[in-house]
């Protein structure tokens, strides 16, 4: 028996090769597009980091846990940490560590220490009573509580050392 070759049948070989290349190529691309996006989060991902802040009324400490992400440098994992820290508390009723507006000018990270270097609102009195002191010594002990090689921090305003003598030794 001999195979008649219709038009349409030879036209649908092609057309098979065409969809299964295809089909080939969309399962390559997802599988590179998973590849990265593992790679990215295996190396990067969110860590959960803890906050204290304190209630304006009682002045006890409220412990705040955020997921902040990695990038897989010490230093701006820290720089990322004093940011969030000094977007305040997320819950009503606490007091921000620094008055509100303090920014992070510059951070540096070098053999366990960190340079801090922040605007010049740090000092401003705050409005909830706190001092910059017990602001900046908070700060401190969160640094070495969820970065545990860092061995000391030392804390600018506005490019001049803050409170040398008070921070000396680790968090």
């Amino acid at each position: 028996m001999s195979e008649e070759r219709t038009p349409e049948a030879a036209s649908a070989k092609p057309k098979r090769r065409i969809l299964r290349l295809a089909a080939a190529i969309v399962a390559a691309a997802m599988f590179a597009i998973a590849f990265v996006i593992i790679c990215e989060f295996s190396v990067s991902g969110l860590a959960r980091k803890t906050f204290v802040f304190y209630d304006v009324g009682s002045g006890r400490s409220i412990v705040e846990e955020r997921m902040i992400s990695r990038s897989g440098s010490v230093e701006r994992d820290v720089a990322r940490y004093v940011e969030e820290a000094l977007l305040g508390p997320a819950g009503p009723g606490s007091a921000p560590l620094l008055p509100r507006g303090t920014r992070l000018l510059s951070l540096l990270y070098r053999d366990g220490t960190v340079f801090a270097d922040l605007s010049g609102e740090a000092l401003v009195p705050s409005a909830e009573g706190r001092g910059a002191f017990e602001g900046l010594r908070t700060l401190r002990s969160g640094l070495g509580r969820n970065f545990p090689e860092i061995r000391e921090v030392r804390f600018f305003v506005d490019g001049r050392a803050a409170f040398a003598s008070g921070f000396r030794g680790g968090p």
